[in-house]
């Protein structure tokens, strides 16, 4: 990676606001004459006018660092100001991603409206699992294959035209609940297949150094379609019905595809020869023999697995708070909205040169987080440090990507992204089975404490068996 740009210059404003030498000269030249005229004035006149002098100074440098700092802690918009490319592409998947939560929203509304059966709305999550694993796997080897661009338009594509059979059927009133998971398992599958080609353009698009910024910009997007997006689908099913969220879906993919469109040709790298025989196995190979990407998912792995008490929600809102339905919500949105404000507070992220310390650091924090989380009882700690922990997943998210793109190989991207999906959707249902086990074998806060202890572990072990990953340089990346 290519070293950071040097801080901006100060703003035209901060400048015209602080008082120049030379002004400061003229009027520390001009107060003797004032003086000689009077004694009695120069006790008191000098005395001001000094302090005004030094106020002005002090004023605008007070205000200048604060600037700065702000410029510091907030996200870093460069890449959304100077790549146009990259612009119309975070537009385009922030717009999509919202359409996508609001669909989700309006299959599980619909499923059980059809059912009345809590059982058979769970059984949209499988429908979605098996192809997302599936052809994650191979979604990523078609990426390090083909164009990256048309793949990406195929998929989106795709996705729209899924949309629009999701809202004709609720337009013509079908009751065959067998047509919803048949269209829900369809868009797992165009998902996962276009997914990796979307995520393997980003290092195309953007300059290694702002990739930091890039990833940061990337986790907004994706929370604010998981936070926005529910909350819309629920106005307008409420309003109009299902079949008006499946509608603005499958309109909201016309910016996608728009930025797609726009997209240069994108073809892998490597020779053509290694491209038309891109396999998983490849894939899995490449990412056993590089320790610092193998350590990365395995960071990631152990937060998901040990420190994701999701399933243990509803129990922990009625044992913990007493509470009920809009007490599960609040715990299950409290890790978005820390999510979004550790991005949204993010432009630090690209002066970090130590991507494995940072990595391991946030796992960490996030399993110090949900530990402390199961020894509240408090509503509100509890949600803030279920914030906490989102923003941590945040940054580890922002570093970890950063690695992958960085460190891998062009031709090895696809492949890695699709491991990435399977990684990232097989996680959290191994975290499910794992704290739902712990807590029937002991008590949901017992999992949700060991939960965070085991994933604090992991991180120490994982630093103890590699110390190259705590060495590891963004500015001379190895995989």
């Amino acid at each position: 990676m290519s070293t950071n740009p040097p801080p901006p210059p100060p703003s035209s404003l901060s400048a015209s606001l602080s008082p120049s030498p030379s002004s400061s000269a003229t009027a520390s030249a001009s107060a003797p004459d004032s003086d000689s005229r009077s004694d009695s004035d120069s006790g008191s006149g000098s005395d001001a006018s000094a302090s005004v002098r030094d106020a002005g100074p002090a004023a605008g440098r007070s205000g200048g660092r604060l600037r700065r700092l702000t410029r510091g802690a907030l996200a870093d918009l460069t890449p959304l100001r100077e790549i146009p490319d990259y612009r119309r592409v975070w537009f385009g998947q922030s717009v999509s991603s919202v359409g996508q939560q609001m669909t989700a929203v309006a299959v599980s509304v619909q499923v059980y409206q059809l059912t009345g059966s809590s059982f058979a709305t769970g059984l949209v999550g499988l429908f979605a699992l098996v192809p997302l694993v599936v052809f994650g796997l191979y979604g990523g080897a078609i990426a390090d294959t083909v164009d990256r661009r048309l793949l990406g338009l195929v998929g989106s594509g795709g996705l729209a035209l899924v949309s629009a059979v999701l809202a004709a059927q609720a337009v013509l009133g079908s009751h065959t609940v067998a047509v919803l998971y048949a269209a829900v398992a369809v868009q797992a599958a165009f998902f996962a297949l276009s997914s990796p080609a979307r995520s393997s353009m980003i290092p195309r698009l953007v300059p290694s150094r702002q990739l930091p910024a890039a990833n940061a910009l990337n986790t907004i997007s994706m929370n604010l379609g998981s936070t926005v997006g529910p909350m819309l689908g629920g106005v307008l099913i409420g309003a109009y019905g299902a079949r008006a969220a499946y509608l603005v879906d499958t309109l909201a993919f016309g910016a996608t595809l728009y930025a797609m469109w726009r997209l240069p040709a994108m073809r892998p790298g490597g020779d053509g020869e290694r491209r038309r025989r891109a396999s998983v196995l490849d894939g899995l190979r490449f990412l056993r023999e590089q320790p610092n990407l193998r350590t990365s998912f395995l960071a990631d792995l152990a937060a998901m697995i040990f420190g994701l008490p999701r399933s243990l929600f509803p129990a922990v809102a009625v044992g913990f708070y007493g509470g009920g339905p809009g007490t599960v919500g609040l715990l299950v949105a409290a890790p978005a909205v820390g999510a979004l404000l550790g991005a949204a507070f993010s432009g630090w992220v690209g002066r970090v040169r130590r991507h494995g310390v940072a990595i391991l650091a946030a796992v960490a924090a996030w399993g110090l987080s949900i530990a402390a989380f199961g020894l509240v009882h408090n509503l509100w700690l509890g949600l803030a440090l279920l914030a906490a922990a989102g923003c941590a997943d945040t940054i580890s998210m922002i570093f970890r990507n950063t690695m992958m793109q960085v460190a891998a190989p062009d031709e090895m991207r696809g492949r890695l992204q699709g491991i990435f999906i399977v990684v990232v959707a097989g996680g959290p249902r191994l975290g499910d089975f794992e704290s739902g086990t712990v807590a029937s074998l002991t008590s949901p806060a017992v999992s949700v404490i060991t939960g965070g202890l085991a994933c604090l572990a992991a991180v120490l072990f994982l630093a103890a068996r590699r110390p190259a990953f705590l060495r590891y340089d963004a500015h001379h990346p190895t995989p």
